[in-house]
This record gives C-alpha cells, structure tokens and sequence, in this order.
C-alpha cells in the first residue's frame, strides 16, 4: 500500500476544473455550461469597475444559467478587466473616429470622487466609446467561448458523468 499522500489539487484543479466537473456531475449539460462560460466572460469584460457581479446575477438569471459558474468566471477575470478597460476605449474611440484620449486611472478617481459633474462631462464620451466597443465584441466572446469549451466539456462529460 502506498503511504504517501496525494498531492493538494493545484489552483485551476480546485477553481476551475473541480467546479465544472461537479456541475456536469449534477446534471447540467457540457453546451449550458459552454454557453455559462461565455456569458460569464462576456459579463466579466464589461468595462466599467463595479458592475459585473450584477451584470452576470442579470445575465445568468434571464438566460437560466448556472449562477456559480458564472461568478467564478466573472471572479477570475478581474485583472483581464482591467487591462482590457483602456482597449475598449481606444477601439471605441476608433469606431466614432474621436480623437485618443489618455486613460489616467488615478485621474479618473480623483474627478470621480471630487467633481461628479465634471467626471460625467470628461470621462462620459470614453465610457459611451467602451461600451460601444464591448458591445460589439460580446457576440465574439461568448460564441468563441462557447465553440471553443463545448468540445472540451462534452469530454469531461462523457469521461465523469454515468448516464443511466
């Protein structure tokens, strides 16, 4: 008998694969859990701070999809957020042919927190060219997502999941 023990799961084994794996377990199906995933990105690239918990409560609910999954996902895509916060706003910025306008985090705080008004009346026609931008990539990274782990999924079914 083998007296060592097994090592602890690494990080994705614990955050990413045991989750999903346990969803599939329960019955969910691998192109639900596929389309969870894409939403769930989708939602987690929203480009403004503050909004993707709700975002994805919202999403997940009218699509009827697993509300954990989606929060793991939207969870784990925190630091991916904010870095693609100023590429969405110069890919929006292209798309209205607007002249760039450097994004200064601690500027944007600062105007955020002192003068709401003038936040609104600087940084408004930044957020419309993110949104905009987001909007359009939503189709691209839900269906790549969902196309991209469907087959995956389906594995992962077919080799944990015992169907009667």
């Amino acid at each position: 008998m083998n007296d060592t023990p097994s090592p602890r799961p690494g990080f994705w084994q614990r955050r990413v694969v045991g989750p999903v794996v346990a969803q599939l377990t329960q019955g969910v199906t691998p192109d639900r859990l596929a389309l969870t995933l894409g939403a769930g990105l989708a939602c987690g690239m929203f480009p403004f701070l503050g909004f993707t918990t709700g975002l994805c409560f919202v999403v997940a609910a009218a699509w009827r999809l697993n509300q954990p999954l989606i929060h793991v996902v939207n969870q784990l895509l925190w630091p991916v957020q904010l870095a693609g916060i100023p590429l969405y706003v110069a890919f929006g910025q292209q798309l209205y042919g607007a002249p760039p306008l450097p994004v200064d985090p601690a500027e944007i705080a600062r105007v955020f927190r002192e003068a709401p008004r003038e936040f609104w009346t600087r940084f408004g026609l930044m957020g419309l060219h993110a949104l905009t931008a987001w909007l359009l990539t939503v189709p691209v990274l839900v269906g790549a997502t969902y196309w991209g782990t469907r087959p995956v999924l389906r594995r992962l079914a077919s080799k944990w999941v015992r169907r009667p």
